[in-house]
């Protein structure tokens, strides 16, 4: 029998085939097992969930937290952060300046039964405002002309000064009178202190003098 060339060449594309669907198999079921390696079936008879209650999970399972305790633990870190953020602001030394200036308040003089009181001192915008009151105890009224009104600083300067809502004619009735004296804030840039005069018109009896009056800025 003569062998034909057609015959054996299919044979030999049919065992190429054969040989070729044998290496594909043994390859997908490696790449398989791979891609399989730590998932196993959950094992779901009754005695064994039941021994495995309170156990921690196996190395190969993933643990999935329930949505309310997800939803709890990211709240309280959240107001854990605010709260920890909250810090609690120092006092600056200007303000403990201005608490210890301040606390030194009422200075008072008096001369002849008339009381000069210095109540406070603040720095409002660009001026100086010392809060002063007067008081007539005597039987006579008193008479004030404001610009001799004396002001200077602990270098001996005399500043300008203007006085505002105080009577010209401080009446005999022992009622106090309050008003203000304003001082360019330019003007104190330097100084510590403040001294005052100021004495009657025309007779110039009372003397009323105040020294060391804190500058509050």
């Amino acid at each position: 029998m003569k062998w034909n060339s057609t015959i054996g060449l299919t044979l030999i594309l049919l065992v190429s085939m054969l040989i070729a669907g044998v290496f594909s198999g043994i390859a997908g079921t490696s790449i398989g097992r791979e891609a399989l390696k730590g998932i196993t079936q959950p094992d779901t008879r009754p005695n064994n969930l039941a021994n495995r209650k309170g156990d921690l999970p196996r190395k190969d399972e993933v643990l999935i937290l329930p949505e309310d305790k997800i939803i709890a633990n990211v709240k309280t870190r959240i107001s854990g952060g605010k709260a920890a953020a909250v810090v609690a602001k120092p006092v600056s030394a200007a303000t403990s300046n201005v608490a210890a200036a301040q606390a030194k308040f009422p200075l008072t003089t008096e001369s002849e039964d008339v009381t000069l009181e210095i109540r406070s001192v603040q720095q409002q915008g660009d001026s100086l405002i010392i809060s002063v009151s007067l008081r007539n105890a005597s039987k006579a009224p008193v008479k004030f002309l404001y610009s001799f009104l004396e002001v200077k600083d602990n270098q001996n300067r005399t500043l300008s000064a203007n006085t505002e809502e105080l009577p010209s004619e401080l009446p005999a009735d022992n009622q106090v009178y309050a008003g203000i004296i304003r001082l360019p804030m330019a003007s104190v840039d330097k100084a510590e202190k403040l001294s005052l005069a100021l004495s009657d018109y025309p007779d110039q009896k009372v003397q009323l003098e105040a020294a060391n009056i804190p500058v509050v800025r």
